[in-house]
């Protein structure tokens, strides 16, 4: 008798507002020392009132723009945060995953552009990365361009840009 080892399946992308996700779940992921190291604008260290005023702002920018951020959950559960939110007359895209799911950002960047070359409000977006952030492949097997550098609150940022139309 031979084993069969059972198939690999990858788990199931969904998107769910933030304020579907239990605050402590947050907390924990914006508490992990791994996330505030691509994070230059995160500061200070995050407490329950911190996320509270996180997810309140976010859903704030839904009311705004009619679009913002959404909680990302594999197989039901959450590994992060991130989506399109306006600068300006721009729509910057951004992903926070928990560490042990940075292997599922190329998928959920993808749901996303998918998202986006589907919206008519989107014909491009941006992208902001701190200096610090070294691997850029993946920006530019999709297709993003890099821009210049900016200044964003104090901090240097990367900019880049993707056309979804």
């Amino acid at each position: 008798m031979t084993e069969t080892s059972p198939s690999f399946r990858p788990p199931a992308i969904t998107l769910a507002r933030l304020t579907d996700v239990p605050l402590e779940q947050i907390l924990a992921h914006m508490s992990d020392p791994r996330v505030a190291t691509h994070l230059p604008l995160m500061t200070e260290g995050w407490d329950a009132a911190m996320v509270r005023q996180f997810v309140e702002m976010k859903e704030a920018r839904w009311q705004q723009d009619g679009l913002g951020h959404w909680a990302f959950l594999a197989d039901g559960a959450y590994v992060g945060w991130g989506g399109f939110e306006k600068e300006g007359e721009e729509w910057d895209l951004g992903l926070v995953l928990r560490p042990d799911c940075f292997g599922l950002g190329p998928r959920i960047s993808r749901h996303l552009l998918e998202f986006a070359r589907h919206d008519a409000r989107i014909p491009y977006v941006t992208f902001l990365l701190p200096p610090s952030r070294k691997s850029l492949g993946a920006l530019s097997r999709l297709g993003a361009r890099f821009l210049e550098e900016i200044d964003y609150d104090g901090t240097r940022f990367l900019k880049f840009r993707l056309n979804t139309v």
